[in-house]
């Protein structure tokens, strides 16, 4: 694991194995060569609500970090058979599952710490990264995490959103972005991995946005003696 905060590990159907270190640390990813794709040039297919210039950002930070792992699923189908392990400093997950949803859980943790200006709001929640998370986790733990932020701003004397009325647009612009970076890949792939992957974070994100607009009482049941 050397440093990394995070390790996953690929096995796929024909023994072939990947591996891929993700670190959670606030250091934006630099571009230091220029022997990477067109793809990751920031005007290609470029997020629509990015706030980066191209006179000033040759590559986009996002698609970078994505350059391996868009190698390595470039000629694999989305719901081909993988078995995933994922150690932290902590823990050891093992899970047999299909390589757009390990993938996906991949990517939601690549994300934040690539230097994405939209993505960078996650890094909290990222850095108690849960593999393979459900929806219901999902938005347990986006809540938690926002709402826990508003504490930590109103204790540093900040103004702290208890409304959630914010996170919407967070979650409007990553939904965004979700499709943005399809768009990427969907330009220079051959299978649909890595573009279902951003499908996967795209509908985890719609649970989120959903809830935040009509919320039915998707957690009330895990939090009824919250509520008696």
């Amino acid at each position: 694991m050397a440093d990394a905060d995070v390790h996953y590990h690929f096995r796929f159907v024909d023994n072939a194995v990947w591996e891929c270190d993700v670190a959670s640390v606030d250091t934006e990813q630099q571009a230091l060569t220029d022997n990477l794709p067109d793809w990751t040039r920031l005007g290609f297919h470029q997020c629509s609500h990015c706030p980066l210039s191209t006179r000033e950002h040759k590559y986009c930070p996002y698609a970078v970090a994505l350059v391996e792992p868009a190698r390595v699923t470039a000629m694999r189908p989305s719901h081909e058979p993988v078995t995933i392990t994922v150690t932290s400093r902590s823990r050891t997950i093992t899970a047999d599952t299909t390589l757009q949803r390990a993938m996906g859980s991949l990517l939601g943790l690549v994300g934040p710490f690539s230097g994405c200006p939209v993505t960078r709001i996650l890094r909290p929640m990222a850095r108690f990264h849960l593999p393979l998370s459900s929806p219901d986790e999902t938005l347990f733990r986006t809540f938690g995490t926002y709402l826990l932020g508003q504490f930590l701003r109103q204790r540093k004397g900040l103004e702290a959103d208890w409304q959630m009325a914010s996170l919407g647009q967070v979650y409007s612009d990553l939904r965004q972005l979700n499709q943005g970076m399809s768009g990427r890949l969907r330009a220079s792939q051959d299978q649909d991995a890595g573009v279902n992957s951003f499908v996967i974070l795209d509908l985890l994100a719609a649970e989120v946005s959903y809830a935040l607009d009509e919320y039915e009482g998707d957690l009330d049941d895990s939090f009824r003696e919250f509520l008696e």
